[in-house]
């Protein structure tokens, strides 16, 4: 559960002043100069919580500008696991903005004292309502009354409850906004009755283990990890420490962004949030945004941005602040071909549809009931999440379309749509009613709804969210209403919804004993639609009304000044049939007037080639290869590929295939079912893909049919290198593709560059494997220290060394070998396969015309002789003797 942000601009320290002390009061002061705003101002201390063996909580204090003008303060909790050190980015950029931004570590993390309570009432809560009383003292601090400062509150996850709690508690907290965190943290944890076992365990684990928690809280995991069951009084401890326990006190204007695939803390979680809040006749606004705790898009820059303008509506009180919508959704509009990112688009409404608006009744079939399997163990179990597993996993693969959950045959019922006749959105919690009967007093069943494909084909289940529910009193048969997971997905016509209860499922805690459930539907599937909500934008910032006729203004001066920058050279006929060429090529580190990447590179690649492209670490080859590929600008010179200039997005890059990274693959699939999946992604003809073509040279054979899990490391490259082959791109660039492969493997690669290019395309490698260099590719570029050393076939670059091969009709006896190494201008000789490698000495007349006569004379039988040199010996010369 990490939730650090990415950092703003790097500062400049300008002053420092430290007095090192343990005491409250006590702290470190720095100023810090930025480059997009005015200075900000830091201020460290430990803070001593009153009350006998009171915790130190360590905090960091941030202001800017005016150091006389009063202004809001802004607390800013952590996530779980953090600590204030994941704050500065975004307090810097609040302080810039004019507020006064208070940091710190909750208990038991970071560099504070005490237990870890889970946003204790007594500890976390009162902590944070002792933080208040201090900027209440600062002088640059607003105050609505004495001891009051104008104050708000954000945080993610475990610091948006915070925020929360403290408003519930403290009614000096003014306005608050939250991501990704939970309202009743019981109902997260044991949603329905079901323990959420590996979300808890997550926990204990982040926390540093269960000796760093309050003695209740260690207690309480450990019963129910064991039972695998929560009890009444697990329940009660966690709703005490959840926001529902105050809500009826949170009456402040907040801003509640949640994250989409988020198994830990999912929509709900906010929607009853919205509901306690605006009860209370306050402002609410709902922003589900795209990532969450299972990885994805955070949307860190918009969230900050919102955040910032939602505290300028309610702390500063600037009526003009653009706050938002009531409701705002993100949602994924496909892939991008350039970088391959999902592509984000909002919708939004004018109210807050809440989770069951505008239903529309889906009828399944198969209401028979159906027989389930609860194995002992609860093993095997499905999948659907990977909790924790963050960076987008299954949860991201899901919103591009991909299906990637596991129901067990014999463990789930099934139930089916007919397929829908239009497009249909759904928003919110769909709901069914359903009879569970059970041969165990207790049933645990999870539902999940899937978009199935025509066909049957593929599954995805959205946002791989499940819902858990414990029948009680299952043995004599129950209907029960089953709410399934709010998510916002999109079914084109001619899908189906198909509902799955199961039996079993990774993320949660099923009972142990083997038992037997029979499940039948008693109601149509009920979905909400959200009709309000539409993809026209977001109310537009007044900046947006002005941006147009600057923007005019700008493009005139650009086009004055700028002109050649812009506009794409035109092609060059004479280049049409050169796969690349390469002029005067220079691109300066970031922030640098005179230190380069690459530097007044030129070459050129012709049909048929295999060029390797070489040099050490920091030589400038993957800066060139980025610029080859239409990834970042040169500074100056050109990249040329069949003429055409490259520029991001240039049309001719559609003839360029790259291999630059490991290809992720879904390992249930095949082999070819992946690349037909990569390659529908992109948007292209199925025929433009000529995958016969690519896969007859990458030699997967029978394993194209077998599921990539199975697949060997040398096998997964080389289905990379197919998908990178897609479409036969006439310039291939494969960057290290026998990285972790063993010796047979790297043969095989090599044989498919070989291959590869003798069809008339071109290939360029880089590798750190030299001896494979030497062996697989017909011409180099050496590079070093950003400039070009040496560029030509490997033969004239490898034949130009002080060692000869001297080949012999018959073998010799060692006196011989001996009587060769003692000739003038001889280093040494030594045995070789086919005769003797004889290296000269270097001295004046050592050289190749002169030894023959020599050899002659020894009466050696001569049958051959020329230079010899690895490429490795060349390499080395080539780099000691390049300059900078």
């Amino acid at each position: 559960m990490d939730l650090r942000l990415p950092k703003l601009p790097k500062r400049r320290l300008l002053a420092a002043v430290a007095a090192v002390a343990l005491l409250a009061g006590a702290g470190t002061w720095t100023a810090v100069a930025s480059d997009d705003g005015p200075a900000v101002h830091r201020e460290d201390r430990m803070m001593r919580m009153p009350g006998a063996g009171g915790a130190k909580i360590d905090t960091s204090y941030f202001t800017a500008g005016d150091p006389t003008a009063k202004r809001p303060a802004v607390l800013i909790g952590h996530g779980f696991g953090g600590s204030k050190d994941d704050l500065t980015a975004q307090a810097e950029g609040l302080a810039e903005k004019g507020y006064a931004v208070l940091t710190w570590s909750a208990r038991g993390f970071g560099k504070s004292t005490g237990k870890i309570g889970l946003n204790d009432p007594k500890g976390e809560v009162n902590d944070a309502t002792h933080l208040i009383d201090w900027l209440a003292k600062r002088p640059e601090v607003q105050l609505d009354k004495k001891g009051d400062p104008r104050v708000g509150m954000t945080g993610a996850s475990y610091g948006g409850a915070i925020s929360l709690l403290t408003a519930g508690y403290d009614q000096r907290v003014d306005s608050v906004a939250t991501q990704i965190t939970y309202w009743n943290l019981s109902d997260a944890l044991f949603p329905n009755g079901v323990f959420k076992k590996l979300w808890a365990g997550l926990f204990i684990n982040t926390g540093g283990g269960c000796e760093r928690f309050e003695k209740r809280l260690c207690e309480m995991y450990n019963r129910v990890a064991v039972n695998g069951k929560p009890d009444a009084e697990a329940r009660k401890l966690l709703a005490e420490r959840s926001p529902q326990a105050v809500g009826d006190r949170i009456k402040v204007p907040a801003l509640l962004m949640q994250g989409q695939t988020d198994s830990l803390f999912p929509l709900g979680q906010a929607d009853a949030t919205a509901k306690a809040i605006r009860a209370n006749h306050a402002p609410v606004s709902v922003d589900w945004i795209s990532g969450g705790h299972d990885g994805g898009d955070r949307e860190v820059g918009r969230v900050n941005a919102r955040v910032g303008s939602w505290f300028d509506r309610y702390l500063k009180d600037d009526k003009s602040a653009d706050t938002g919508p009531a409701f705002r959704v993100t949602r994924t509009g496909g892939i991008d071909s350039t970088d391959g990112a999902a592509q984000l688009r909002g919708a939004s409404g004018n109210t807050y549809p809440g989770l069951e608006s505008g239903q529309r009744d889906i009828a399944l079939s198969g209401r028979e009931p159906q027989r389930v399997e609860n194995p002992a163990g609860a093993a095997p179990p499905a999948i659907s999440a990977l909790p924790g597993a963050g960076g987008g996993g299954l949860n991201q693969l899901s919103s591009l379309g991909v299906g990637v959950s596991l129901d067990f045959p014999g463990q789930h019922a099934a139930f089916q749509s007919a397929p829908l006749k239009d497009d249909l959105r759904i928003t919110g919690s769909p709901k069914v009613r359903v009879h569970v009967k059970s041969d165990s007093e207790d049933a645990v069943l999870f539902g999940k709804v899937y978009d199935v494909g025509p066909g049957g084909g593929q599954k995805v289940l959205p946002s791989q969210l499940v819902s858990p529910i414990r029948v009680e009193g299952a043995k004599a048969g129950k209907d029960v209403t089953l709410t399934l997971p709010a998510v916002d997905h999109d079914l084109q016509k001619g899908h189906r919804l198909r509902l799955v209860l199961a039996s079993t499922d990774l993320g949660y805690a099923s009972p142990a004993q083997p038992a037997t459930y029979t499940v039948s539907v008693k109601s149509d599937l009920s979905v909400p639609t959200a009709p309000g909500v539409t993809t026209a934008a977001t109310p537009l910032p007044a900046w947006v009304w002005w941006l147009p006729a600057s923007g005019a203004v700008i493009a005139v001066l650009l086009l004055l000044t700028a002109r050649r920058r812009t506009a794409a050279p035109a092609p060059d006929p004479e280049l049409a049939e050169v796969p690349l060429t390469i002029t005067d090529l220079s691109k300066r580190y970031a922030k640098s007037v005179d230190r380069y990447a690459v530097r007044d590179v030129s070459f050129s690649v012709e049909k048929g080639q295999v060029l390797g492209l070489l040099g050490p670490n920091g030589a400038g080859k993957t800066t060139t290869l980025r610029m080859l590929m239409g990834l970042i600008r040169p500074d100056e010179g050109e990249i040329r590929v069949f003429g055409q200039a490259i520029r991001p997005g240039a049309p001719v890059l559609s003839r360029v295939g790259a291999f630059v990274e490991g290809a992720g693959f879904l390992p249930h699939l095949s082999g070819r079912e992946n690349l037909e999946l990569y390659w529908k992604a992109t948007g292209r003809p199925a025929e433009d893909a000529r995958m016969d073509e690519a896969l007859e040279i990458a030699g997967l054979g029978d394993a194209l049919a077998r599921a990539v899990r199975t697949y060997s490391q040398g096998m997964r490259q080389r289905l990379a290198i197919a998908q990178a082959m897609l479409g036969m791109p006439d310039l291939l660039i494969l960057d290290e593709p026998t990285n972790g492969l063993d010796p047979p493997q790297i043969r095989e690669m090599r044989e498919v560059m070989i291959r590869y290019a003798e069809g008339g395309r071109t290939v360029i490698v880089s590798s750190h494997l030299l001896a494979e260099v030497e062996q697989s590719c017909t011409h180099l570029v050496v590079m070093d220290r950003g400039r070009l050393i040496q560029a030509g076939p490997v033969s004239e670059i490898v034949g130009s060394g002080d060692t000869l091969l001297v080949g012999l009709a018959d073998d010799i006896a060692d006196p011989m070998v001996d009587k060769v190494a003692a000739l003038p201008g001889v280093a040494s000789a030594v045995r070789a396969d086919g005769g003797l490698l004889v290296r000269l000495d270097g001295t004046d007349g050592a050289s190749a015309a002169r030894l023959l006569p020599e050899l002659v004379r020894l009466e050696l039988p001569v049958e051959s002789m020329g230079p010899h040199r690895r490429l490795e010996d060349a390499f080395l010369t080539l780099i000691d003797g390049g300059t900078a």
